[in-house]
């Protein structure tokens, strides 16, 4: 496995945890459909949320939100249209946010942006 597929699986795990502590209830992980891929389906407070989850170990080539751009939004719409049509009993509020994971020395940074797209 490449070190860049071990960092982002890190950042998963660690995004998962930091989720749950914050009182999220984890609905799925790594779904996957002919669109692409939604990292973390969440619920809290009446809203269902998609999370993409990008992770870096330093900021030597951008911040890991620079990562995700208006192509990378269009597709989580459409993953989370597919996984909404696959499963259908989820009702409520939908949100797409992004976790950006920085694995600086000491305690990793996470910043949680809400409502992208």
């Amino acid at each position: 496995m490449a070190r860049k597929d071990e960092v982002g699986r890190w950042g998963e795990e660690l995004a998962r945890r930091w989720l749950e502590r914050q009182g999220w209830r984890i609905v799925d992980v790594n779904w996957r459909c002919a669109s692409g891929e939604v990292d973390i389906v969440a619920a809290r407070d009446g809203a269902l949320v998609f999370f993409e989850v990008k992770t870096r170990t330093s900021t030597r080539f951008g911040h890991p939100l620079e990562a995700i751009s208006a192509a990378k939004l269009a597709r989580m719409r459409r993953v989370a249209g597919a996984w909404l049509a696959a499963n259908p009993t989820h009702r409520g509020r939908i949100r797409l946010d992004l976790l950006a994971i920085l694995t600086c020395p000491g305690a990793p940074e996470v910043d949680h942006v809400e409502a992208v797209g």
